[in-house]
């Protein structure tokens, strides 16, 4: 599979990241599909914005998973902020659902991508079989 590279004014690059984080409160918090959506809407706002580009995502019930193209002149730690807090900030303002202060947790995954693309692509699409439900899991 070819990869794209992408140009600043001084470099050539193809910086890609896969990203997963979590609501701050565990639990369901994204069932509702108008969230899904307007999270949706909300990222590819922010990545037009910042010149980011979603190559996959999956908005699940628990946790968010992002396959994104980020420049090199932006760290992956100022992207996440910036993803998270902007969110979070619309989100609370558009539902009134959610308590004060962040509604995400303050961690996140991120890994680089490589080789890896298909693979991670086909996991990130799979994620809505892989959910595990917790009210129907036996544990004994």
């Amino acid at each position: 599979m070819l990869t794209k590279l992408y140009k600043l004014e001084h470099c050539t690059y193809c910086c890609q990241y896969h990203v997963v984080w979590t609501p701050r409160y565990r639990g369901k918090v994204m069932a509702d599909t108008y969230i899904k959506l307007e999270l949706k809407r909300i990222f590819k706002f922010i990545t037009k914005w910042k010149g980011i580009k979603i190559l996959e995502w999956h908005i699940g019930d628990e946790h968010i998973h992002l396959y994104l193209i980020i420049p090199p002149k932006y760290s992956v730690s100022y992207i996440l902020c910036v993803l998270k807090a902007k969110s979070s900030n619309w989100l609370k303002k558009k539902t009134k659902k959610f308590p004060k202060g962040s509604l995400w947790g303050r961690g996140y995954f991120v890994s680089t991508i490589g080789i890896n693309e298909f693979a991670i692509r086909k996991y990130i699409q799979n994620q809505q079989y892989r959910q595990v439900d917790i009210e129907n899991l036996k544990l004994f």
